[in-house]
């Protein structure tokens, strides 16, 4: 492999990095360099590890402000949204260090008869290949990258060619926490070098997030090999408002679920319905609220929508939208009220259309942009069949007063997540997973330990 990665800021069209890609030997190296590494980490206690990566956290997070605004030129969110980036990989690692002793202790087995000990043992899998997006570029990986190392497995990273300082950064962190050379190491790859590295007996699991084609293609990869491979894949999310929802309070949560990172979140809201009796307001409501957006340059601080990561992404949104309309939907929203949005160019104003159905393609496929799709239903029933009607299952949230029966409608949605009263958020105590293109694997949660750690049973008679 050769050549270069040129990274292109969707601001302004201006290069913001460029870097060689790896070459085979390279890669060669820093695969044996993490296999070496492994083999000692593993014996290091748990407190030890959780000792050094903490430090990894307090170096990183100390790196806030210039990481914040290299997120910004890399990818385009608004600079004051930016700093939550850090935050929220902050909250995860320092959640999954927290809990990796329990979680990784012995599973004890009742002994019935005098003379045997019986237990099971979690052991570290090897070197975890992270393949990480650009949406979230820490976020994701940091889902699985400190459950890897803290579960003693070691970690190449393959970042994405729109935000490579995120793997920089990261291993700045590392070093300045005296993580040992070769556990946390990173490569700049293109598809085809992915490919290699996929299939290359030193690795040992795969955690991919991205699009259900990519995740495919880790599939097909890894498919005449033995290992586990986590895919954090797309989503449609959807929203249910019911006729006793608190309709302030939703609109607020639900604005924001949609435009937030100008709707590039994989658990972004795509798709809402509401009851009959509320969508009237629901409606006029919503448009009030997408009208306050600010679309501009995101290292602005009066920006509040920034552009989508390239402008071949807001095509798609743009085509999407135009197909609707073209069906018979209606947009509520001229992107002419917002100057900024130009055609040919990743700037795009928010938006929303109502009179949609199920046969466009902006309520079934994913858009990944700043615009949502507004149905109303006329029961619980008709709205979890909606909702249910998708190939994907990431999230899926529920806006009532009514505890009881959000937890009932929650039992019959095919999703990973069911929230209520809130949505397009990450608890680290939870399983984060999803049904159908929505991936396979769990991160988060101690749940999320057990895809890193491989099962090994010990039969002991002691007495003979």
């Amino acid at each position: 492999m050769s050549g270069m990665l040129r990274t292109i800021s969707p601001i302004d069209g201006a290069v913001v990095v460029e870097r060689p890609y790896a070459a085979q030997a390279e890669l060669d190296a820093m695969l044996d360099r993490a296999r070496a590494a492994q083999a000692e980490w593993r014996t290091r206690p748990v407190a030890e590890r959780a000792e050094v990566l903490g430090r990894a956290v307090d170096a990183f997070v100390a790196e806030r402000e210039r990481i914040a605004r290299e997120i910004t030129l890399q990818m385009g969110r608004p600079v004051t949204q930016a700093p939550g980036e850090v935050a929220g990989f902050e909250e995860r690692a320092r959640f999954m260090i927290d809990i990796a002793a329990d979680a990784l202790a012995d599973v004890a087995v009742p002994n019935p008869k005098p003379g045997f000990n019986r237990f099971i043992r979690r052991e570290p899998l090897g070197t975890v290949l992270v393949v990480a997006p650009w949406n979230y570029p820490y976020l994701t990986a940091v889902n699985s990258i400190v459950p890897a190392l803290m579960a003693g497995n070691a970690v190449l990273l393959k970042p994405s060619s729109q935000t490579p300082l995120t793997a920089e950064r990261m291993a700045d962190a590392f070093a300045a926490a005296g993580l040992p050379e070769g556990l946390f190491q990173y490569a700049y790859l293109d598809h085809e070098a992915t490919d290699g590295v996929i299939r290359d007996p030193r690795v040992d699991f795969v955690a991919f997030t991205g699009s259900v084609e990519g995740g495919r293609a880790v599939q097909r990869a890894a498919a005449e090999r033995f290992i586990g491979v986590g895919l954090e894949l797309g989503g449609k999310d959807p929203a249910y408002v019911r006729a006793d929802a608190d309709l302030d309070y939703a609109l607020d949560g639900l604005v924001d679920g949609v435009y937030f990172n100008s709707g590039q979140s994989c658990c972004g809201i795509e798709r809402i319905y509401v009851h009959r009796s509320r969508y009237e307001a629901f409606v006029e409501g919503f448009v009030t609220r997408a009208r306050g957006y600010v679309l501009g340059d995101p290292l602005d601080p009066a920006t509040t929508l920034g552009p989508m990561v390239r402008t071949r992404a807001a095509d798609w949104v743009r085509k999407q939208v135009a197909d609707a309309v073209a069906a018979g939907a209606r947009s509520l929203i001229d992107e002419a009220e917002f100057p900024a949005s130009k055609t040919g160019t990743p700037y795009l104003a928010p938006q929303v259309l109502v009179d949609v159905d199920h046969s466009m393609s902006v309520m079934m496929e994913e858009s990944f942009g700043p615009v949502v799709g507004i149905m109303a239903v006329d029961s619980d029933e008709q709205a979890v069949e909606l909702m249910n009607d998708s190939p994907y299952g990431l999230t899926a949230s529920i806006w009532t007063a009514d505890e009881e029966a959000a937890e009932q409608l929650g039992g019959r949605l095919a999703t990973g997540t069911c929230f209520m009263n809130r949505c397009d958020y990450l608890d680290p105590a939870l399983a984060w997973t999803g049904v159908g293109d929505s991936g396979r694997g769990c991160t988060l949660s101690p749940v999320g330990y057990e895809q890193l750690t491989r099962p090994k049973s010990y039969h002991l008679k002691t007495k003979i």
